[in-house]
């Protein structure tokens, strides 16, 4: 089981968005919060500033990746001393690129964008900081397709740009992570030989009744050193994050299947659909068939 693909399912929701814009010299475009959606920029083509209001200006080259967990707002511009445009503009608007028609003469390319996700289902994105600025082999070969995809649309474009978009999630998530000298959080859950391995059992079947002996044995530790580990890397103790990770599993399969309710308790380990909806209740809130029926 890859845990870093799983935790993606279950935190993306809805359809990613993207536009490709030029800009020309001088410009400084603020682009708003986006709430309940991580946004991202990439530069294609010539050199940029990222500006934020809290943090020293990054100049940004082609190639690069910019990542914004919270989909906090935050200003793009040719130089860190270009007056800042007033209206502040928000990719998810149907009509974002085309208010910003092709320049005759482009100094600057980039691609915007976000996507949705439920910023309280998975701590992998409370961990990550502000702003993620990655750059690398990956990430280039999906920007690449991607821009290809927006400039020259042709036959299945539809269906391969959101495909694309999560590629490049992957990648520049993958390439956080693995990347880091010295990894915290859940990047050090998922590069830890211990604690990864764990969690691949926890994800691949959440139904087996795993007991913390069970879990130390299958990662090569001794119970009392691996809940140690465990709980310092994942921010649970193991069974804690076996039952949160079953209502996770058990909400997604609410919102995006038509499965019974009996066949998604069995699904996350309750025999009991009188069990199951108690422990759902106690985890979301509401009562399975009432949260199915919100979504």
């Amino acid at each position: 089981m890859d845990v870093l693909s799983d935790v993606i399912a279950v935190m993306r929701t809805g359809r990613p968005v993207v536009a490709r814009v030029a800009w020309e010299a001088p410009w400084a475009q603020r682009f708003a919060p986006v709430p309940g959606a991580s946004g991202f920029q990439v530069v294609l083509e010539g050199t940029c500033w990222l500006l934020r209001d809290d943090a020293d200006p990054v100049e940004l080259r082609a190639g690069d990746v910019v990542f914004l967990p919270d989909g906090r707002g935050h200003v793009l511009a040719d130089s860190p001393t270009t007056p800042v445009t007033a209206r502040a503009c928000d990719p998810n608007d149907p009509d974002f690129a085309a208010d910003h028609p092709v320049p005759a003469n482009p100094t600057t390319v980039t691609l915007c964008g976000a996507y949705e996700v439920e910023h309280g289902v998975h701590p992998l994105l409370r961990d990550l900081p502000d702003t993620v600025l990655v750059s690398g082999p990956e990430p280039r070969a999906a920007v690449a397709l991607l821009a290809g995809e927006l400039e020259r649309p042709h036959l299945g474009s539809d269906a391969l740009v959101p495909a694309l978009l999560d590629t490049l999630l992957v990648y520049l998530l993958r390439t956080w992570f693995t990347g880091s000298d010295r990894p915290t959080g859940w990047a050090a859950a998922l590069t830890d030989p211990v604690t990864a391995t764990a969690l691949r059992h926890l994800h691949r079947d959440p139904a087996h009744p795993w007991t913390v002996a069970e879990l130390a044995a299958a990662s090569g530790l001794s119970r009392a050193p691996f809940a140690k580990r465990f709980t310092a890397l994942v921010g649970q103790p193991p069974l804690t994050y076996l039952t949160w990770w079953r209502m996770t599993t058990a909400a997604r399969l609410l919102r995006d299947t038509d499965a019974p309710l009996a066949t998604i308790a069995r699904r996350v380990g309750y025999t009991s659909e009188f069990a199951f909806g108690a422990a759902f209740k106690r985890a979301h809130g509401t009562a399975p068939g009432r949260f199915r029926r919100s979504k």
